[in-house]
C-alpha cells in the first residue's frame, strides 16, 4: 500500500527569507509527477518549483518554491 510521503512546501521571498506554506502528505504518484512539472497551485497560487531536498532525518521531501506575479 502507497504510504506517500510528506512534503513541506517553502516560499523563497524577495528578500531570500523562507516562509513555510504548508506540510502535507503526498501520495507517490504526486511526488512522481514532479518529474514532470516545474509550477505548483497551492491555495488558488502558482508557484515556481526551485529545488528540492529530500530530508531522510526528518523523514520528508521539502520543495523550495518562488510565488509567480501574473500581470491583471
Amino acid at each position: 500500500m502507497d504510504q506517500g510521503l510528506n512534503v513541506v512546501l517553502i516560499e523563497k521571498l524577495p528578500g531570500g527569507e523562507m516562509k513555510e506554506i504548508e506540510t502535507r502528505r503526498w501520495s507517490m504518484n504526486m511526488v512522481s509527477s514532479l518529474e514532470h512539472v516545474n509550477y505548483l497551485v497551492v491555495s488558488d497560487q502558482e508557484y515556481e518549483t526551485i529545488e528540492g531536498r529530500l530530508n531522510v532525518d526528518q523523514e520528508r521531501l521539502e520543495l523550495l518554491l518562488v510565488k509567480m506575479k501574473h500581470d491583471s
